[in-house]
C-alpha cells in the first residue's frame, strides 16, 4: 500500500505527479486544471491559498508569520493579481507560550502592512501537546486581476530574468536548524514582490516565485509548456558568497534551493533592458540579472538547458527528492 512521503510536498516531480494523479483527477475543473500559483476566477478575481509548517518558526530574516503573508501575496503577484485581502488560520500546539504567538501575530501584521493587504477573516484551532509542532499557519489571498500571463506570446529571443540571488532562504533555514555545523552570515530573502506588478504592463509575459524546487524546477515546468527550449547561462546566475560556499561544502546544487522573495520573469526581448532597470530600483531587486533566453535553435522543444562555465550544455530536470523538508 502506498504511503505519503516527504517528497510529495517538495515542490518537485513527485509532488507534481501526486497532484496530477489524485488532486486534479478528483477535483478537475477549468480553474484548478491550470495549476498556476493562483486561480483566475470570473469577474477578474485572483484566489490562492498556502499552508506554512516551516521549522524552526523563527529564522534569520523572518519567521512563520512574515512567511505566511509574503508567500501568499507573492503567489498572487506572479499570477498577475494585485493582492488585497488575506485570511489567517492558526493551528497551535497546546503548551506554546502565548508571547510566542503574539510575536508571530505582530510579524503577520507588519508583513501585511508592507504588502498593502488586510487580514479580513480566519480561524484558530488548538491541538493537544505532541499532536502538532508549535504552530502551523494557513493563509488564503484574494485580489483583482492586474494583467493576464500569456505563455502563447512567448517567442525565441525573449529573456529570462531573476530578480536576485538564489538560495538564501534555504540556507537560512539550514543554519537555523544547526544540523550541518556550518556558520555563515545569511538571512532569508523572505519579502513581498509588489514592486513587480507594474512589469506586467512593461514587457513581462510570465512570472513565478522561486520557492520549493528552486530555479531549475520552476524553469523546467515553464519549458515543458513551450514549443521551444529554454537556455540559462551558469556564469550569469547570481549567487551570494555564503550560498555558493555552503553549496560546495554540502554538495548541494544551488539551482534547486528555494527562495521566498525572488521571482523569475520571461520578458519580451525588446523590453529587457528597461525591465531590469525597473527591478533594480527596488531594494529586493538590486541583484537582478538576465540569466537566459527562450531558444529555437539549441536543444529540443520543452528542454531546459544550462550553458556551463566549461562551455558545454547540461540538461536540467525538476527536483525529484526532498532536499530540505519544511522550509516554508
Amino acid at each position: 500500500m502506498k504511503k505519503i512521503s516527504l517528497e510529495m510536498g517538495s515542490g518537485g516531480k513527485i509532488m507534481r505527479d501526486f497532484i496530477d494523479d489524485y488532486i486534479v483527477k478528483i477535483f478537475s475543473n477549468p480553474f484548478l486544471n491550470e495549476l498556476s500559483d493562483s486561480a483566475l476566477l470570473p469577474n477578474k478575481i485572483g484566489f490562492t491559498t498556502d499552508s506554512y509548517v516551516v521549522d524552526p518558526i523563527f529564522f534569520p530574516g523572518g519567521d512563520i508569520g512574515s512567511l505566511s503573508v509574503n508567500g501568499t501575496v507573492n503567489d498572487l503577484i506572479v499570477s498577475g493579481v494585485k493582492p488585497e485581502f488575506l485570511s489567517l488560520s492558526l493551528i497551535i500546539e497546546e503548551g506554546l507560550e502565548l508571547n510566542t504567538v503574539i510575536r508571530i501575530l505582530k510579524s503577520v501584521k507588519e508583513a501585511a502592512d508592507k504588502a498593502h493587504v488586510s487580514i479580513t477573516t480566519g480561524d484558530t484551532k488548538v491541538v493537544k501537546q505532541g499532536q502538532g509542532d508549535k504552530i502551523f499557519i494557513n493563509t488564503a489571498g484574494v485580489g483583482s486581476l492586474f494583467a493576464r500571463p500569456s505563455l502563447k506570446k512567448i517567442k525565441p529571443g525573449d529573456t529570462i530574468i531573476t530578480t536576485g540571488t538564489l538560495g538564501e532562504h534555504s540556507l537560512a533555514i539550514m543554519l537555523a536548524r544547526e544540523e550541518f555545523g556550518i556558520e555563515a552570515e545569511v538571512k532569508s530573502d523572505c519579502a513581498p514582490l509588489n514592486f513587480l506588478l507594474p512589469l506586467w504592463k512593461k514587457g513581462a509575459l510570465w512570472m513565478r516565485d522561486i520557492t520549493r524546487g528552486g530555479l531549475a524546477t520552476v524553469l523546467s515546468e515553464l519549458s515543458e509548456k513551450l514549443p521551444f527550449s529554454v537556455i540559462i547561462e551558469e556564469e550569469k546566475i547570481p549567487l551570494s558568497q555564503p550560498v555558493q560556499a555552503a553549496s560546495e561544502l554540502l554538495g548541494i546544487d544551488p539551482l534547486y534551493l528555494a527562495c521566498e522573495g525572488r521571482a523569475l520573469l520571461v520578458v519580451e526581448k525588446e523590453k529587457t533592458e528597461s525591465a531590469v532597470k525597473e527591478i533594480r530600483k527596488n531594494k529586493n531587486g538590486e541583484t537582478a540579472e538576465v540569466i537566459g533566453r527562450v531558444d529555437d535553435k539549441l536543444g529540443r522543444p520543452g528542454e531546459l538547458l544550462l550553458s556551463t562555465l566549461s562551455g558545454g550544455l547540461r540538461l536540467l530536470e525538476p527536483l525529484t527528492s526532498e532536499l530540505l523538508p519544511r522550509i516554508c
